[in-house]
């Protein structure tokens, strides 16, 4: 006996009825967050400390000091040295100094003015020597002197082209490198300063103070932890039969004590070994059981209110079945 068709359409809207009104598996577990520690490169004695535990601070915000006189005082002298350098460079390329330049200028003058007379001199001697009023060695000894005045003045004429040149090309390419070394290490103690005056790397909430003001901080070691919104993440764990159901990107919901709503998250992470129950579940009828961990990304508007360790359910969004229409 074969059933009629609104039997059999009864019969399955029933089947979809059920398969919809399913409960979504849920699965205990707690919030994890990953905290940001944050250190200094250098080590020195802790001189300030500009947040406290729980204060909320923002990306760049001054978050502590180090002693820094002797970071300081090598930045003041990286700075003259760079000074010096790039004052020789310029002086190399403008020449001598002006007060050298006019001091060649009135050796210049005056030989200009000894050649004069000189020449007029041994003019007149010519004349005198050819009326017969001087004899032969005295237009010798006026030639002479008109000749190294003559001389005199090129000197100084080839001094004061001189004078306005650069000095040589290998010089100067000494310099400029003198100058970049000394830019360097201005960056370097200037990179050296910065790192005693630490801001946070990122925004979130100030998780723990690891040293006082006044202890000493070793090069490295973490002085705060902060916790951004976007790191919480929910771990839960799943047994072996379920985990088929999960995927990476898959959509999940999650409700704690206290939690005003359901907290939607996203899985982004399943454990490919499996565990034993952790610690934090406290079922004793699974305890025995191998468990997979599962992770969920929660985002930063999601966030407020959860902190790390709070226990929560986890339930899969599951997609419900529709009817197909032939």
């Amino acid at each position: 006996m074969t059933s009629s068709p609104r039997l059999m359409g009864i019969a399955a809207l029933a089947l979809l009825s059920a398969c919809a009104g399913e409960e979504p598996a849920a699965y205990q577990g707690y919030v994890e967050g990953e905290y940001v520690y944050v250190a200094s490169s250098q080590a020195g004695t802790l001189m300030e400390l500009a947040v406290d535990r729980g204060s909320r601070v923002e990306r760049n915000a001054p978050l502590f000091v180090l002693e820094q006189d002797a970071e300081q005082a090598a930045r003041r002298e990286a700075a003259e040295r760079l000074r010096q350098a790039r004052a020789r460079l310029a002086n190399l390329s403008k020449g001598l100094r002006p007060q050298e330049l006019a001091a060649i200028e009135a050796q210049y003058q005056q030989a200009l003015a000894a050649l004069a007379f000189s020449e007029a001199h041994f003019r007149r001697q010519e004349r005198l020597i050819r009326d017969g009023f001087v004899s032969p060695n005295t237009l010798d000894a006026a030639r002479s002197q008109y000749e190294r005045d003559r001389a005199r003045v090129t000197e100084l004429e080839a001094q004061r082209r001189i004078g306005r040149l650069p000095a040589r090309p290998d010089e100067i390419r000494a310099a400029e490198a003198e100058v970049k070394a000394a830019e360097a290490a201005l960056a370097q103690a200037q990179w050296r300063l910065a790192q005693k005056a630490v801001v946070a790397p990122v925004a979130g909430y100030v998780e723990d103070r690891l040293f006082l003001p006044g202890e000493w901080v070793p090069a490295g070691s973490p002085v705060l932890s902060i916790l951004p919104p976007e790191n919480l993440k929910l771990r839960f764990f799943v047994p072996e039969p379920d985990l088929p159901k999960i995927r990476i990107g898959q959509p999940v919901s999650a409700r704690c004590d206290g939690c005003p709503a359901q907290i939607p998250a996203t899985i982004v992470f399943v454990s490919s070994q499996p565990e034993f129950t952790p610690p934090v579940i406290f079922s004793r009828e699974r305890r025995e059981k191998l468990l997979f961990r599962v992770e969920a990304k929660v985002a930063p508007e999601h966030a407020q209110g959860l902190h790390p360790g709070q226990p929560v359910d986890v339930a899969l969004r599951l997609e419900r079945l529709t009817p197909s229409h032939e």
